[in-house]
């Protein structure tokens, strides 16, 4: 009986597995449960740049729901009478300046974080994570006082050290995670090959925060390009306000040139959406990789 038994029990463990085949609860699911309402909601969103469109490419006057006859006249009208290409070169000057000033401090400060530790590391972590939840008006006064004694009121300058605070925070603290990420054994190996601290970082470590780089300088870049509060309250001469601030010009309390807005609108947007076109690879690799506590 014994002899009966085990060799049927080898052969039930020698058996491969079989998985069930139990279907998941979503399985079961109607494929249109699915696709109508995600049908719906691309629908909503897509309804909007349609009108955008709409309305900056169809001549004025027109109500008819196809842009044709299509005319270029709304874009030649905001980019040569209403200094649209002035407000263009302001922010990309303010976008540029703030990715680069944000990326290089926050480098410093997220590698600080990272490799040293200090007594109030854990203060000074919360304080950045809390800082988050202070809104930029509330930075107006004492930043507009600073730059009234720094004479740098109507100055490009000030927008860009004003976004820079602003985005310093959240930008060290996703560099911190990112450096986290590399083995400092990695440098450890570089030091004993000859090289200092600041050889080392940028031979070994900074090639691979190449996508935790971009993730923070498009972030920056992108916030500087669309924020509307400090142009407006820190530049006053026409020639040195941004697109943002160009764009609110376009209505008055009479009336709103619908076409000419929506021609802005594209001429705002379209640089964003090439920035992230070329570089949401690297934005997703980069954002995944901060998440993941290494």
């Amino acid at each position: 009986m014994i002899t009966e038994i085990a060799p049927a029990r080898e052969r039930e463990s020698a058996a491969p597995h079989q998985p069930r085949k139990a279907r998941r609860a979503w399985d079961e699911v109607p494929r249109w449960q699915i696709y109508v309402p995600l049908g719906i909601y691309l629908v909503f969103t897509l309804i909007p740049f349609y009108w955008i469109l709409l309305f900056a490419f169809r001549p004025a006057g027109s109500t008819s729901l196809v842009p044709w006859p299509m005319t270029l006249d709304h874009f030649q009208k905001v980019w040569t009478e209403r200094s649209f290409g002035v407000y263009f070169q302001n922010s990309v000057y303010v976008g540029v300046a703030t990715l680069v000033l944000t990326t290089v401090v926050a480098l410093a400060g997220g590698y600080a974080l990272a490799r040293f530790e200090f007594r109030i590391k854990r203060t000074f972590m919360l304080a950045l994570l809390c800082s988050q939840f202070v809104p930029g008006a509330l930075l107006l006064v004492p930043l507009f006082q600073i730059f009234a004694k720094l004479q740098m009121i109507n100055s490009l300058g000030s927008v860009v050290l004003a976004e820079t605070v602003f985005q310093l925070p959240l930008s060290m603290i996703l560099i911190s995670g990112f450096i986290r990420n590399v083995p400092q054994s990695l440098e450890e190996a570089a030091w004993v090959d000859g090289c200092n601290r600041f050889a080392a970082f940028r031979i070994v470590v900074l090639p691979l925060l190449r996508p935790g780089l971009i993730a923070v300088g498009s972030f920056a870049f992108v916030h500087a390009w669309n924020h509307f509060l400090f142009a407006l309250m820190f530049l006053s001469d026409q020639s040195k306000q941004t697109i943002p601030v160009g764009l609110n010009t376009l209505m008055s309390a009479d009336s709103v040139d619908l076409g000419a807005l929506a021609a802005g609108g594209i001429v705002a947007a379209v640089p964003v959406v090439i920035v992230f076109a070329f570089i949401q690879k690297w934005l997703i690799t980069g954002f995944s990789a901060g998440a993941v506590k290494g």
